[in-house]
């Protein structure tokens, strides 16, 4: 069917013209070409051109450029390459040749030979679109290739033979079930086509069995199978209605392609009935996609009045009608080929295209609609687009997996079936919630609000331990409570990469009830004057004031046992007013601080954290003068270190309440 819409545009079926390998002859290669009989057309243009001497040089360019033509359309693109090559070389006098060459070595990934074929057509025609997006795009793609989306792609053996199958279409309210055209067959005796060198294609249905696992596909035994071409198959909201392309070759009719539409009764496919677009009978009209709303039948055509080549049109349904065609416009259609669309939602278009820049071949694109009515076209890249043609998509409902079809790494040129999934990217956050001496708070509370609408509570489990799934490229505020302790809140921006992330944030309560140690604060020996490293303590304890509105504290300052009781008691004062007046000038309100100078009067006592980072205290251990002078001498130092601290005590939790 991909081959049956390239055969039959602009023709009228002539007399059929016998030919013989024995006799071949230019007049029968340029019948068979006018007719759309490429496949015979080109073998005997390769006789004729055999057997026509090299100083014959114009008529062995015409004949090599025609040749090459017809070894395009059917995709025998080794073929075309080399009678291009040939064109050119006895002076084919359209430089069509040139620009047609281009092609073909941008579709085997050549990409570097390919632009400069495409430079020497532009020398000619300046401003032509085609080459100049053909270079944009052999540019594209090896960075394409370099960094390919998340998309994973697989070659479907289980679907695929040894002959062609395309456009595939998921079918059913589960999609698990598959429905595409192939070119098999089981009918050793059957004729290959004289359009394209290969059998008329059938409709093929897989199915999954009750594990989710698809089964090897059979040809539909229904009606709407002929012998003659259908293929790319849409199916209405309901499942009641499939719209395909259909090609005939009753010698006593026009010869195109056409949309018909098969009706589901009994759990068959009744005969198709010609879907009447246009009155003309000679433009030819293929690849149909129905709306999911039903409002509109999109679908190919070269209709007079493009952009060139094949365009992509709509109709809008009137009943069981459909009223005038009308052209999608040049930001999807160019003076290529536009065809295979797939419409996913009200907003949402995927075509293939040669025409726009590409990886070579046909590609498949995505076209989105804005609000104003204009189109976004974004290319699929790598690995879903080849250099080859890739085409014919269809997916599960909303999710990013599917089936494609594409003539990648497939020596005859004949296209197959191959899946698509786009894995999903885990973003989540996780820790722990834990009191000031980090063992665990159970009972705590985790909320979550996101600019992506994420307003959720997670309670901590018993080891204190939290996660939540969150999103890529988003912002977050995150608040953890306990009951008899103060809040913390924590912000935090996900990354935009799309790749798994996990972020990890503890929380560190602190009591409402006891004094909690401000760690790494530190002044100068014998001053109150705070020293540039106490900034990040203090900062924190900034925020947590903050985090905590309505709470007022007490700032403690203690010094070690030596020296007397009043010095040690002033420099503590000294010492406290200097982290308060910190706190203010970072924009506490002073009635929320309170400085208080201990000196020497409450020596430390060990809690559990402290007892882990030291193993000769043990938990509950007063550091009192007597305590420490039975410790040896470099131990001394350690414990009159700890009874050195700054801490701080909530003295009200409803500051500014009433």
């Amino acid at each position: 069917m991909k081959y049956c819409f390239l055969s039959y545009l602009w023709l009228l079926l002539a007399a059929l013209v016998l030919f013989s390998c024995k006799s071949a002859k230019l007049s029968d290669a340029e019948e068979k070409h006018r007719i759309g009989e490429y496949y015979e057309a080109a073998a005997i243009y390769r006789k004729v051109y055999t057997k026509t001497k090299p100083q014959n040089r114009d008529l062995r360019g015409y004949i090599a450029f025609r040749m090459a033509e017809c070894n395009r359309i059917i995709n025998n693109t080794p073929r075309a390459s080399s009678a291009y090559m040939n064109a050119i070389r006895y002076n084919y006098p359209d430089s069509i040749a040139i620009l047609r060459l281009a092609q073909m070595l941008h579709k085997t990934g050549k990409y570097g030979d390919a632009i400069k074929q495409y430079e020497a057509f532009l020398k000619l025609n300046p401003q032509n679109k085609l080459a100049l997006n053909g270079i944009n795009g052999c540019l594209l793609a090896p960075e394409w290739k370099k960094t390919p989306t998340r998309y994973t792609v697989k070659k479907m053996d289980k679907f695929n033979s040894r002959r062609s199958e395309f456009s595939p279409m998921l079918y059913g309210s589960n999609f698990d079930q598959l429905y595409f055209a192939s070119s098999r067959t089981k009918d050793k005796e059957s004729k290959i086509s004289a359009i394209t060198g290969l059998g008329n294609n059938n409709f093929y249905l897989a199915k999954k069995n009750e594990k989710g696992e698809w089964l090897a596909p059979e040809e539909i035994e229904d009606e709407v199978n002929t012998e003659f071409d259908e293929g790319t198959p849409s199916f209405s909201a309901d499942g009641r209605s499939m719209y395909y392309t259909y090609c005939s070759q009753d010698p006593e009719s026009s010869r195109t392609a056409e949309i018909y539409v098969s009706s589901r009764s009994n759990a068959k496919w009744g005969k198709g009935v010609k879907v009447q677009l246009l009155k003309d009978s000679v433009t030819a009209l293929a690849h149909p996609s129905i709306s999911p709303d039903g409002k509109y039948l999109f679908f190919v055509s070269d209709a007079m009045g493009g952009y060139g080549g094949k365009d992509i049109y709509r109709a809008r349904a009137i009943g069981n009608d459909f009223g005038p065609i009308e052209n999608l416009g040049p930001q999807i259609n160019t003076e290529g080929d536009e065809v295979f669309p797939y419409v996913r939602d009200s907003v949402t278009l995927y075509f293939a295209s040669d025409g726009h820049p590409g990886m070579g071949g046909l590609d498949l694109y995505k076209a989105t609609r804005t609000p104003d009515g204009k189109w976004e076209i974004e290319n699929m890249q790598s690995p879903i687009n080849s250099a080859a043609d890739d085409f014919g998509i269809t997916f599960a409902g909303t999710k990013e997996t599917g089936f494609f079809s594409s003539n990648r790494n497939d020596a005859r040129g004949n296209d197959h079936l191959f899946s698509f999934d786009l894995p999903s990217i885990t973003v989540q956050i996780e820790g722990i919630v834990s009191d000031a001496d980090e063992y665990p708070i159970e009972d705590a509370v985790i909320r979550i609000v996101g600019k992506d609408g994420l307003n959720e509570k997670v309670m901590a489990k018993k080891d204190g331990s939290y996660k939540v799934e969150l999103k890529r490229n988003n912002s977050y505020v995150m608040m953890a409570s306990a009951r008899g302790y103060l809040n913390q809140n924590f912000e935090l921006v996900t990354s935009a990469k799309e790749k798994n992330e996990t972020y990890i944030v503890d929380f560190f309560l602190s009591p409402i009830s006891k004094p909690v140690l401000i760690e790494n604060i530190f002044y100068d020996f014998d001053k109150a004057s705070l020293r540039p490293d106490s900034k990040t303590a203090l900062n924190e304890l900034i925020k947590m004031l903050n985090d905590n509105p309505n709470i007022t504290i007490e700032l403690a300052a203690h010094t070690d046992r030596k020296g007397s009781i009043e010095y040690n008691e002033s420099l503590a004062q000294r010492r406290a007013q200097s982290v308060v007046d910190y706190l203010i000038a970072g924009g506490i309100e002073k009635e929320r601080l309170e400085a208080k100078g201990y000196g020497k009067n409450m020596p430390k006592e060990i809690n559990k954290k402290m007892a882990r980072s030291f193993d000769f205290l043990k938990e509950g251990d007063k550091l009192t003068e007597e305590f420490i002078l039975n410790l040896p001498p470099e131990q001394q130092d350690i414990a009159d270190q700890i009874n050195r601290r700054t801490e701080f005590k909530v003295l009200r939790t409803n500051y500014k309440l009433y």
